[in-house]
């Protein structure tokens, strides 16, 4: 079988690439690997299931329990729960297992299945490769009083939305917008911003299973931009379909982003004497603004290969305290296993309560420098380390000095190489991406 798992689990078309008798397999496999690597305290090994709201889930939830249960695993069902709130679940709850049923931002006809470790991290790279070695291979099921009972669990929500407002000072005062993306936060959201003391107008918050993400949430500022203006909002947050991730928009309606918002929060934990170490994670396409605006406060930035999983592992190897991506995926350690929308909310709106200050006045700390991606099809992405194309990126690099960067990434699924460029005119960053992509073509096409 090949490749299965993603940079964010399974993901495909539900009934589609993700059928029910995948999630069925991939959940017995995930049970036998997890509870193998654990150690339960029960007579049996327990799991937490959620999913976000696309009508897809509710088939998909059934087959994942199955595989579960059929495995020896009990179940506890939390039903609509954000991606962050079935980890804090899993940990709370000391569950060997946690399953999130969600595509997180991608449009309604997608699904996709998570798995979550003992304390609610997500799986590394060597676990979900045994997982799938164990698809289609024999094995010999549990029967009779051995195999896993399957129970709902009363209030998700209620515990966590009150781990969630445990971790702010009260936010008496600011008027936020949220937009909920019609997701698995359209409950937990507001009631969570609303418990903390903000005024909270909730937009795109009445779910359907068909309307998730459906121009609406993180991936389209447009409806919560309109919104903030109208209302006369402080802020505006955007989240996505699982809420794993956060965008922000100020008062007059302009995007704040993930580099903005860490940069935000960095400083906020520096002052607090919060963040380790004084470093924050970040990864490789972070804005060059974010990374000179974290070295002239004097914090240090690590950086990672694409991805929160990614952003996580060097956080959790090094215990530091906050990371996060461009995107809105930001990780408060201290409070989280992954990112979490919300919370990243909730952490922002404390900054503007105890400062005083605007998020357009927060968000100014660093200059957003001008970000051209082109990409370049049909190229052997094995080969970026080709010395003309090498000595090319070190000229353009050199031209640049201080005031710009180049990225050359090759794609994880396609025979594609990625070229970014940062520069301080938009002008410029364009003029060196469309050179590189230039020698990029000529020197790794494919014969």
């Amino acid at each position: 079988m090949g490749r299965l798992f993603g940079t964010d689990g399974v993901r495909g078309q539900a009934n589609g690439v993700l059928t029910a008798s995948l999630a069925l397999d991939l959940s017995v496999c995930a049970a036998r690997v997890l509870v193998d690597h654990g150690e339960y305290k029960g007579s049996r090994p327990l799991a937490v299931v959620g999913r976000d709201t696309r009508i897809s889930g509710q088939f998909l939830e059934h087959a994942v329990v199955a595989g579960l249960a059929s495995a020896g695993v009990d179940v506890v069902r939390v039903r609509v729960v954000p991606t962050p709130g079935v980890a804090y679940l899993t940990d709370a709850l000391g569950a060997d297992v946690g399953v999130v049923i969600s595509a997180s931002h991608n449009p309604m006809p997608d699904n996709g299945i998570k798995f979550l470790a003992r304390g609610g991290i997500k799986l590394d790279d060597a676990l979900e490769r045994e997982i799938e070695s164990l698809m289609g291979q024999p094995w010999q099921p549990p029967v009779g009083g051995d195999v896993g009972r399957v129970t709902p669990y009363a209030t998700p929500i209620e515990e966590y939305v009150d781990h969630l407002v445990a971790t702010v000072q009260p936010l008496r005062g600011l008027r936020v917008v949220l937009d909920c993306a019609h997701g698995a936060a359209s409950v937990a959201g507001p009631r969570a911003l609303e418990a903390a003391g903000a005024t909270v107008v909730a937009i795109n918050a009445a779910p359907d299973g068909l309307n998730i993400n459906d121009g609406v949430g993180s991936t389209h500022l447009g409806p919560l931009q309109a919104a903030v203006i109208e209302h006369g909002a402080d802020a505006g947050f955007a989240l996505d379909g699982d809420a794993d991730r956060c965008l922000a928009v100020d008062a007059s309606g302009q995007v704040v982003d993930g580099d903005q918002i860490l940069a935000i929060l960095a400083l906020g934990l520096r002052t607090a004497g919060q963040l380790k170490d004084d470093t924050v994670v970040a990864t490789v396409m972070s804005n060059l603004g974010f990374v000179n605006a974290m070295r002239d406060a004097g914090i240090e930035v690590r950086q990672t290969a694409v991805g929160d999983r990614y952003v996580l592992e060097e956080m959790n190897a090094h215990h530091f305290s906050l990371g996060g991506e461009q995107s809105g995926h930001v990780i408060m350690r201290d409070h989280a296993t992954t990112g979490d929308g919300i919370l990243t909310a909730l952490h922002v709106l404390e900054q503007m309560s105890l400062t005083g200050r605007s998020l357009a006045d927060l968000a100014s700390v660093m200059t957003r420098f001008p970000q051209v991606l082109v990409n370049v099809p049909g190229v052997d992405k094995t080969r970026t380390d080709d010395e003309v194309l090498a000595a090319a990126v070190a000229e353009e690099e050199a031209a640049l000095g201080d005031s710009g960067r180049v990225l050359l990434r090759p794609s994880g699924t396609e025979p594609l190489v990625r070229v970014m460029v940062e520069a301080a005119t938009e002008q410029v960053a364009r003029d060196v991406a469309d050179r590189l992509a230039n020698v990029v073509r000529e020197r790794l096409a494919l014969s």
